[in-house]
């Protein structure tokens, strides 16, 4: 249940994002973003661990700021992989990144962790 909450979350992040980057743009509807967001998350689990753990060195020099590079390219990852969402330019890629980043967390922390902590 805690993971239909949180792929439910990640697709509303990424409604948020479409509606304020004008670069990215996700088609199909609500059955879209559910896709995108699917297709995201499995790139997020999979593939960015990888990808972070070979870029430690140059996140370590930029003070954490190639994260936000390291998340706009799994956005555009995940744009080759999926057929409903498409993006611009690289630079739409990292700013979408970053309006789901702090979207899904401060959603997350509304939904998800707000009800685990309830007694």
């Amino acid at each position: 249940m805690k993971i239909l909450i949180r792929w439910a979350v990640l697709a509303v992040a990424i409604a948020i994002a479409v509606a304020v980057t004008e670069g990215i743009d996700v088609h199909g509807g609500i059955g879209g973003y559910i896709t995108v967001a699917a297709v995201l998350g499995l790139v997020n689990a999979l593939i960015r661990p990888i990808v972070r753990l070979f870029t430690i060195p140059i996140t370590i020099v930029t003070l954490g700021l190639f994260s936000f590079v390291i998340n706009g390219l799994m956005l555009v990852l995940a744009a080759l992989l999926s057929d409903v969402l498409s993006i611009e330019n690289f630079w739409d890629a990292i700013v979408g990144a970053l309006v789901i980043s702090v979207v899904a967390a401060i959603l997350n922390w509304l939904v998800v962790d707000r009800r685990t902590t309830k007694r």
